[in-house]
């Protein structure tokens, strides 16, 4: 049976984006910092084989254990799920062919058709909740994992409604002092969850939660 997965970074604080990261500012990566913080974030990311190959960016990058978790990832997610700002921010700055071919669930209050992108992505706007994402999801997703990508928000709605199987959290040793938390809004009765895999990292600790 298919999963349904967190896949995110995460500061040492506890942050998935830092104060600033909005789309008002997404052409000021000097406004409160943001840019450097996020390259911080997700420098281990962007120095891999496979996402600079996914991405367009070119030749090079690292190969090894991480790079592989990165393509295994990749490979056993049939949809995505994310929210309106994640996409908003995306929208603004991905590639013509969008880097995840296969249908994405947007959840939105926006009503809008569904947008094709070469490469294998669609993006579907949902307007009735975060339930009815993950069912389309699953079915799109057929025997692959559904993966809750974000922003924080999304993966609250998700924890509290205790579908999510697995977390997987690549944490940096960066701190933000401020931004979106992860775990801000999750309630009672929390989810439990227990370590299943770490892989070390010169840039990020790298572990696999599972559910209980």
């Amino acid at each position: 049976m298919s999963q349904v997965f967190v896949n995110i970074a995460l500061s040492l604080d506890g942050y998935m984006a830092p104060e600033g990261m909005t789309l008002a500012h997404w052409d000021t990566a000097d406004y409160k910092d943001w840019g450097a913080k996020w390259g911080a974030m997700m420098g281990w990311l962007l120095k891999q084989r496979y996402f600079r190959e996914n991405h367009g960016f070119g030749a090079g990058g690292e190969i090894g254990a991480v790079n592989d978790m990165v393509r295994r990832t990749m490979e056993r997610t049939g949809a995505n799920i994310m929210g309106k700002r994640m996409f908003e921010q995306g929208e603004a700055s991905w590639p013509e062919e969008a880097p995840f071919h296969t249908p994405v669930f947007v959840l939105t209050h926006e009503k809008r058709e569904p947008w094709v992108r070469p490469g294998g992505t669609t993006f579907f706007f949902v307007n009735d909740g975060a339930e009815s994402a993950l069912a389309q999801a699953r079915a799109a997703a057929g025997d692959r994992d559904v993966r809750i990508s974000g922003g924080a928000d999304v993966v609250q709605q998700y924890l509290n409604l205790g579908v999510v199987d697995a977390l997987e959290i690549a944490l940096a040793p960066v701190m933000f002092g401020g931004g979106r938390r992860l775990f801000e809004n999750v309630r009672e009765p929390l989810p439990q969850f227990k370590v299943d895999h770490v892989l070390a990292g010169p840039d990020a600790t790298h572990v696999r939660y599972v559910r209980t």
